[in-house]
């Protein structure tokens, strides 16, 4: 059995980022498509949940100031790791991206005087789970109603 694999025009639209972003992202290496990547003209990207997961992250970093020098540099160390990150949050002070493992780490980081953002992995990955259902059930009503 294979993994379910995305289109680009569903990626775009699941993680909130143009196609322009996209195609950039995959050929300059920050996020490459798991299932298929693109082989010349023609061919389509296909992209994993785990992709999925990783370019909402980074939207979510872009999002919340961060350059995407830093957080190319943040996404080789995540990659570097075995597992997925869940159960981490990544909080950054907008210029360094810091994995908190604890409630003590994020009070140091704020007690130095910067205003911090936070991204708990785990609720980044229940969203996007719950986004791509109401899509599939969306697209299953559009079929049937083509059907009828």
């Amino acid at each position: 059995m294979t993994e379910q694999g995305y289109r680009v025009p569903e990626v775009t639209k699941i993680v909130g980022i143009s196609y322009r972003q996209l195609d950039y992202w995959a050929r300059t290496g920050l996020v490459k498509p798991s299932i298929k990547d693109a082989r010349g003209s023609g061919t389509q990207r296909l992209y994993s949940f785990q992709d999925l997961a990783t370019l909402k992250l980074i939207k979510r970093m872009l999002d919340s100031g961060v350059s995407l020098q830093r957080i190319r540099e943040a996404m080789g160390t995540l990659k570097a790791l075995k597992e997925p990150p869940l159960g981490t949050t990544l909080v950054s002070d907008g210029s360094r991206i810091y994995s908190v493992e604890s409630p003590e780490a994020v009070v140091d980081l704020v007690r130095g005087g910067q205003a911090v953002f936070a991204i708990a992995v785990d609720r980044l990955w229940t969203d996007l789970q719950g986004t791509i259902a109401k899509a599939d059930r969306k697209k299953a009503r559009a079929a049937s109603a083509g059907g009828a």
